[in-house]
Parts: structure tokens; C-alpha cells; sequence
């Protein structure tokens, strides 16, 4: 936000601070006359967090920060100057009489916050300023909340591990080193969490060192819950005092942070007078305010550790999206779980899991993936793989490749593994080269994609997911690096339709086998010496997300050397279909919310076909627009997909891998009778548009040799399918133009995905004439469609927006320069479905929180495996 900038009556000086989920800036309030520190969310507060914000800005201390004001998504507060209490302790330690003085006002601030039934939960010396008069104030950049709510967890300011907005019992709040030890465990705390944090820092103030310390965060959470403190180093004085405050059992720790005067009045002679006491721990004030602030910051990993963590106990967190974007499926972790590379609209991103800050890198058309030291990462951009240093930099391009990305690995001796649609698994020298194919497409054992590779620990063998068309048999194979395409064993290890990754456990011997059953993500473990599975495969995550709806494809999961897991929620069941003008804005919604992965609307816009994904199967359902019921229109028991409606409403053809490959179906819109074959072979074809006279379908075949092809189906005559566009390239989503004389798809022959018109037309004898001229409309695009009167072209960008270009071809073909539709209708993300009516005024969509859910960190996720 640009200085000059006005919040309400606020007007922006200049940033201060910065966090995934807000900002933080230097304002002045005219009205008052004075500076003030806003903190300016990425979204809207809730109603109840609100309410929650509110009562604690009524409340008033001199030894706390002072929230004046809530808006709508900011909060304004009191500008505080001076060091932290943090800064004053890397001087050393802090003499008695002065590390007292601070920490009376400390107990101050907390007791008349406990009085109101607040807790801090994340009290530390990074939270405690002290101004240029010496006055101390309590921030708190965690969360403060009354004592009767619930404790949920996402990373903020370093090191703290505290919560976004949402309440979840049993996880982890608070700074590793400053929490006690019922939140270690993630239970549910009370004002006794404060006193035990209050204890620590005093410690720290008096020695300048950390009380507790572990080279990870899961040593220094142990350390907290079982060493017992060394206080010897103390001043005598206040021994008594800290061993009450750092009782491990919360029924025997000092119960009143009032109670501190009274502890150190019975000190041993040494300590000061009695009056002198009183003077520095007069517990005066009764009364606190809390600072909330919303924002994504750093989590203080400190150092991973290569040998094994101890005391087993996974500890969970969150990381959200960068401001105003949403998250995806394509996700990788760093060997060392201290990084989290993923892709962001179209670029590539990385996380630093110990500062908590996220960096735009590059564009990225893919999938990452990271090299075995977790200093580079791997990526595909306009077809070549390249790599660039994970702190940012030139990238440096590894090698070429002209077809569809399938994601890649990068092994211990410097080999790259990357997969391409349709020619399987090429490796590379990570220092570039010309790439050489170690495995293939093999058509008799009706394979179709290979993808998703992950080594195993000898560098050697990886680990991969082949797809079938028929997707029965899609399964989880072994390949070698050292072998030839022919060589390669096909012994399925698991059946699943998702990619696999392979994590190393404390037992060199021993592995996992991660890969997900249905949304679900399950844990095998893997015998490293004879390359197999072992035991039984158990549950690890519920409701992990995909790039493809439920339907296979990348699972949307990571998992580091040392024992670090990452996932993405799928929170499909959230999508609502939603009806928004061409600014974007929201007309309505209709029907129930639920996982829509197809969406195809009516000629006359009243009705819409629709698939939802139940278990392996998929099916359409009718959607009424007037009564906003639905009505199941296909019962199939294998996936049925890409509904296309006849230009009269009365029939749908679809595709079904019933009997193997996906084939063309069609069915009367009344259900009268069941659905017939329309078109049978033993490739699979998806129907994209249906000629407006009627006569003619195109479709898409999926082929071994020439990748995906556009062909033109018959539909009188002979019915003998006519190709129309077979290259080297990739041709999808071709639809033709009202009038029937051009065809717009998506192509590939650039390097990445551009959306393209050529003309088009049959001749007497049913056979398509070579096509004539050809443009292309976008910088980058897929998804192409014609609005209803041919003189307008819609298409999806490479980030997810809306596109619209205006199309003339009166005397010559021509098309306008591509303009992007509404602000909300640039949110709907890569893989949603759309639709519009035929005059291009009102688009259809699901909306909802897909995109919106953060990232899951579990640390040392293996000791939850129920063995």
C-alpha cells in the first residue's frame, strides 16, 4: 500500500512489517492527531473474531499495546519504538534489579489480563518492547483469546508456531522454547501456560541464555517436557520463585502471577529489602490488552537434524497462501523439510519454513521438485526443464522436451528423472545433456501416462505411478535409471491412481511408501535391500487434495529426508455453483455445494449437466436452473466425464471407461432410454463441441504416437471419423464456431499451451478439408469457447482468469486483443469448470474455499503411524 493511501480516516506513511496474511504500516490518524502502527489483513475478519478483537480493545494498561480501533480487515494500535526485550538480552545478561523492575511490569500486564480471563499463550521476549523512557509494553503477535476457546495452529512471527482463524483442539501454540509443556502436548491451556512462559523468560533475561535448547524444534518441545530446569545459575534470590513457575504438572505450578511478590518477599537475605520488592514487583495494575495480528510468520526450525528426532511427538501447523492467491496441488518439500517449493498461478514459489517468508522464484509451467542437498529446485517452463537456486537467481536451463510435463526427481548421483506424455521417463545429467528414455508407453498393456517418480535411497531405482486408460489398473511400479525402456519390470507394487513418494525412516533398512486410496493418504513400509513392500499400508491424512478432482493425477502431498510431511486439504465439498455477471459479480448461486469436476449448461441456458465423483466412479447429473434441483442422469459404475449437449437439448454424449478406454456415449436428455455406444475403439476420446446444424461431433483421441489429436465424428452417413488436426503436439478442446466455418483448441507446438482458430470445412464426400488459415489468439491460454453469436472468444489464462478477445471474420478472419472479465471471475483457478450462456453475460461456475486451505506441516509424522 503507497504512502498517501487512506484506510477510513487513516493515511498511510510507509511499511513497517510484512507477513503471509497482512501488513503492517506506519499511519497517522488525523482525527487524533498522533501515529499509530495498522495491521491490514488479507481478508475479511470473521464475525467471531471480531467480537473477540473488540473485547479486548475495551480494555486499557500502561504496560500493554493498545488497540484503538477494528476495521472491516485492519487493526489500528498503539505505535510503540524502542528494542524488544530480545534486543536487550543479546547485550547479555540483565543485572538483577533491572531484569525484576521489567519483569514486574511483565506480571503486571498479565494478571490484570488473567483477571479478565485472557491468556497470552505466546509470552516472550521477542513480544515485550521497552520503550526509550524505560516504560515496558506487552505485545502479543501470536493470538490472545479468552480462556474458554479452543487452540488451533499455523506458523507465525518467529519462532512461534500459533493460530490463523480457525479452532482446533489438540494442536500445538505458542514459541517452541517459551511454551509449556501442556501446549507441547497440544493440550488446552490456561493462565498457568503464561506463568510457566513468564518464569522462562526471567531466566533468560538473568543469564542470556534459552532455558531450553535442542538443535530442532522437536528437541527443544522434548526438552520442555522432560528435562527438568537447571536453576543453579540463577541468582538465589529468585530460585524459589522460578522453581514454582516451572512446574511441568500445571496443578503444581504457581497458580496467580500475583502470587510473585509474595515468593520473593521470603527469599533468602540476600535478595533486596522488603520495601524494595513491593517498589519493584507492585502488582498495581489490573487490567491487559492484547495485540492481534494476523499474519503468516516464520516457524524457528533452528536446525534438522540427520539422526533420528526424539521423543516421538508430531507437532502440526499451517502454512497459508501469499497474499491474494490461492494454493494448489503442486507441491514439493526439500529433502531437509526446511523448504517448501510450490506453484502459484503459473509461478514458482518457495517457502523458508524457519523465517517464514515466501518467494516469488520464476514462471513454472509444472510440477517441482527439489535436488538432493535442498539447494536447487527442478521445474518445467515453455518445454525445458530448468533449475534454479532455491534462494533465487538466473535459472539455468537442464535440457528440452516438447511434450506434457509429468513431474521429475533428482537423485543422490546427479541424475534428473522426468516424464513426458506420451513417451514415458527420460533421465539427464542434473549438469544438462541430451535427455535418454528409460521408460516407454506400452499400448498392449493400455498404458497411458507415466508420472509422478521419486527415488528410492540407492539412486538407482525410483519409484512411479503408470496410468491405464482403463483406470482399473493404474498402479505403482519400480523403474531403474540403469535400464532400457524394454528392461524395465512391470510388477505393480500397490493399485493407485495418484503419484507415489518414497520417505526415508530411522531404519536404513526401512522405508515408506506413501501414495493415496481415495483421498486418503496411506503409509506402507518399504524394504529398501529387496526393493518391496512389507506389512500393511495404514492411514496418515484424510481428505488430501489433487490436481484432478478425486480422479488421479498428482496427490498434493510432500515428505522431507528427516521425517517432515507436507499435504493440501481437498476441500472440494465446499464448492457452490455460482452464476456471476461479467464485472464479476455474484448474481446467485444454485443448486447444493459438492465436488463438481464437469459443467456443461444447456443451449437455452436452462439446465446444466454436471459430474460428481463418488468413490472410483463418476457420474453427470442434471441440474434444473428454475427449481435448482438435480437429478442423476448417468449410473455407471466405472467414470463417466466431458458431457457435450446436442445444439437441440435433447441429447448428451459423454465418455466411459466401462469396458477399458474411455469411449463416446450418448443418451436422450428424458431418459426415455439408456445411453449407446456412439464411437468404439481402443483409444481414448473425449467429445469437446457438436456442430450447431447438428451433423458433426469433435472429439479428442488420446494416441501413443502423436499424442492428443482432434478428430470430427459424423453423425450421418457413414459416421466414418474424420481427423482434422494430428501432429506432434498436443490438440485439445476444439470447438467450433456458430456458424460452423472455424474451429478454436488449445495447443502445445509452442512450448506451452496457446489457444488457437483455423478455419474449417467438409467436403460432398464427408472428408475434412485441409485446413486453411490459422491464428493464435493468446499469450498463453486454454479452454477455449465461442459465445453464442461467433463474435466473441472466451478462454482460460495460464493463472486461472477469464479471458475474453473479440473476433471478426467479415472479410477476413481477426481477433482483438485479449481483455480479462470480472475481478471474482479471475479467482476460479487452473481446473475449475465454467460455462456461460450463449450471449456471454452471466458465466457459471463453482465457487467456494478450494485454493483457500493452507498447507499442513507435520513434524515427525511417522511416530502417529498406528503400527
Amino acid at each position: 500500500m503507497a504512502p498517501g493511501t487512506r484506510l477510513g480516516p487513516y493515511e498511510i506513511v510507509m511499511p513497517i512489517g510484512a507477513g503471509g496474511m497482512g501488513e503492517v504500516y506506519r499511519a497517522t490518524d488525523p482525527r487524533m492527531g498522533r501515529d499509530v502502527a495498522i495491521k491490514i489483513s488479507a481478508e475479511r475478519f470473521s464475525d467471531r473474531f471480531s467480537r473477540e478483537v473488540h473485547a479486548v480493545a475495551a480494555l486499557n494498561h500502561p504496560n500493554i499495546c493498545t488497540l484503538y480501533d477494528v476495521g472491516p480487515n485492519y487493526l489500528i494500535m498503539e505505535l510503540i519504538e524502542g528494542p524488544t526485550l530480545r534486543d536487550r538480552i543479546k547485550q547479555g545478561a540483565i543485572p538483577l534489579e533491572e531484569a525484576l523492575a521489567i519483569a514486574a511490569k511483565i506480571a503486571d500486564a498479565l494478571e490484570a489480563a488473567h483477571e479478565k480471563g485472557i491468556v497470552h499463550r505466546d509470552l516472550k521476549p521477542g513480544n515485550i518492547k521497552i520503550k526509550p523512557d524505560g516504560t515496558v509494553k506487552v505485545l502479543d503477535f501470536g493470538l490472545a483469546k479468552t480462556t474458554d476457546a479452543q487452540v488451533a495452529a499455523s506458523p507465525e512471527v518467529s519462532p512461534t508456531i500459533s493460530m490463523a482463524a480457525a479452532t482446533q483442539a489438540g494442536i500445538i501454540l505458542g514459541t517452541a522454547a517459551y511454551m509449556s509443556p501442556e501446549q507441547a502436548r497440544g493440550k488446552a491451556v490456561d493462565k498457568r501456560a503464561d506463568i510457566w512462559a513468564f518464569g522462562v523468560v526471567l531466566y533468560e533475561m538473568l543469564t542470556a541464555k534459552r532455558l531450553f535448547q535442542g538443535e530442532d524444534l522437536t528437541e527443544i518441545l522434548a526438552s520442555v517436557v522432560k528435562d527438568k530446569p537447571d536453576l543453579s545459575v540463577v541468582p538465589a534470590q529468585v530460585r524459589r520463585l522460578l522453581e514454582k513457575c516451572l512446574q511441568k504438572d500445571p496443578r503444581e505450578r504457581l497458580r496467580d502471577i500475583g502470587d510473585v511478590a509474595l515468593l520473593l518477599e521470603h527469599a533468602p537475605e540476600t535478595a533486596p529489602s522488603q520495601g524494595a520488592l513491593r517498589a519493584r514487583l507492585g502488582i498495581a495494575g489490573r487490567s491487559v490488552a492484547a495485540l492481534f495480528v494476523v499474519g503468516l510468520g516464520p516457524v524457528a526450525f533452528l536446525h534438522f537434524r540427520e539422526k533420528p528426532p526424539a521423543p516421538a511427538l508430531p507437532l502440526r501447523f499451517q502454512i497459508q497462501a501469499p497474499e491474494n492467491a490461492a494454493l494448489g496441488p503442486y507441491l514439493s518439500l526439500a529433502p531437509d523439510g526446511r523448504k517448501l517449493a510450490f506453484l502459484v498461478r503459473g509461478r514458482l514459489w518457495v517457502h523458508f519454513l524457519e523465517s517464514g517468508d515466501s518467494r516469488d522464484l520464476t514462471a513454472a509451467d509444472g510440477s517441482p521438485f527439489w535436488s538432493p542437498d535442498s539447494l536447487f529446485i527442478g521445474y518445467p517452463s515453455q518445454g525445458k526443464l530448468k533449475k534454479i537456486a532455491a534462494t533465487g537467481g538466473t535459472p539455468q536451463t537442464v535440457a528440452d522436451f516438447s511434450d506434457s510435463w509429468e513431474a521429475g526427481a533428482w537423485s543422490q548421483d546427479s541424475v534428473i528423472v522426468f516424464g513426458t506424455f506420451p513417451h514415458g521417463f527420460f533421465r539427464v545429467p542434473d549438469s544438462g545433456g541430451i535427455p535418454v528414455a528409460i521408460t516407454a508407453i506400452d499400448p498392449a498393456r493400455q498404458e497411458a501416462f507415466h508420472y509422478c517418480p521419486s527415488f528410492l535411497p540407492d539412486g538407482r531405482h525410483f519409484i512411479y505411478t503408470s496410468q491405464s486408460t482403463d483406470g482399473r489398473k493404474d498402479s505403482i511400479y519400480i523403474g531403474s535409471v540403469d535400464l532400457k525402456p524394454e528392461q524395465q519390470s512391470f510388477k505393480p507394487l500397490v493399485a493407485s491412481h495418484w503419484g507415489p513418494v518414497y520417505a526415508p525412516s530411522a531404519d536404513p533398512s526401512t522405508g515408506y511408501l506413501l501414495f493415496m486410496r481415495e483421498g486418503t493418504l496411506m503409509a506402507q513400509a518399504f524394504d529398501n535391500p529387496r526393493l518391496e513392500l512389507k506389512g500393511q499400508a495404514v492411514p496418515v491424512a484424510e481428505q488430501v487434495g489433487d490436481n484432478n478432482g478425486g480422479a488421479g493425477g498428482y496427490g498434493a502431498f510432500s515428505a522431507s529426508a528427516n521425517d517432515v510431511l507436507v499435504f493440501w486439504p481437498s476441500g472440494a465439498s465446499d464448492r457452490q455453483l455460482t452464476w456471476y455477471d461479467r464485472e464479476g459479480k455474484v448474481l446467485g448461486t444454485i443448486g447444493d455445494s459438492g465436488d463438481y469436476q464437469d459443467l456443461a449448461l444447456s443451449p437455452d441456458g436452462t439446465r446444466a449437466v454436471v459430474r460428481k465423483k463418488s468413490g472410483a466412479a463418476s457420474n453427470l447429473w442434471m441440474l434444473d436452473m428454475s427449481q435448482g434441483a438435480t437429478a442423476r442422469f448417468t449410473f455407471d459404475s466405472a467414470a463417466v466425464s466431458d458431457p457435450v449437449w446436442s445444439p437441440d437439448g435433447n441429447r448428451i454424449v459423454f465418455s466411459s471407461n466401462r469396458d477399458g478406454p474411455y469411449n463416446l456415449y450418448q443418451k436422450p436428455v428424458s431418459g426415455v432410454k439408456d445411453e449407446e455406444i456412439l464411437l468404439k475403439s481402443s483409444e481414448a476420446k473425449y467429445a469437446t463441441s457438436w456442430s450447431r446444424d447438428g451433423s458433426l461431433l469433435l472429439y479428442t483421441v488420446v494416441s501413443p504416437k502423436t499424442k492428443h489429436d482432434i478428430w470430427v465424428l459424423p453423425l450421418e452417413g457413414d459416421k466414418k471419423p474424420v481427423p482434422f488436426q494430428i501432429t506432434e503436439f498436443e490438440e485439445v478442446a476444439a470447438h467450433f464456431s456458430p456458424d460452423g466455418h472455424w474451429v478454436t483448441y488449445t495447443s502445445n507446438e509452442s512450448g506451452h499451451s496457446e489457444v488457437y482458430v483455423r478455419s474449417f470445412s467438409m467436403n460432398s464426400a464427408g472428408t475434412a478439408v485441409e485446413p486453411g488459415g490459422k491464428w493464435q489468439i493468446s499469450n498463453g491460454g486454454t479452454d477455449p469457447a465461442w459465445r453464442g453469436d461467433g463474435r466473441e472468444l472466451y478462454y482460460r489464462s495460464p493463472d486461472g482468469s477469464l479471458m475474453a478477445v473479440e473476433i471478426g471474420t467479415n472479410p477476413t478472419f481477426r481477433a482483438g486483443k485479449p481483455q480479462p472479465l470480472g475481478t471474482l471471475l479471475r479467482s476460479l483457478g487452473r481446473s475449475l469448470p465454467w460455462d456461460f450462456t450463449s450471449d456471454g453475460r452471466r458465466f457459471l461456475a463453482p465457487a467456494g474455499r478450494r485454493g483457500s486451505e493452507p498447507y499442513t506441516v507435520v513434524l515427525n509424522w511417522q511416530a502417529g503411524l498406528k503400527k
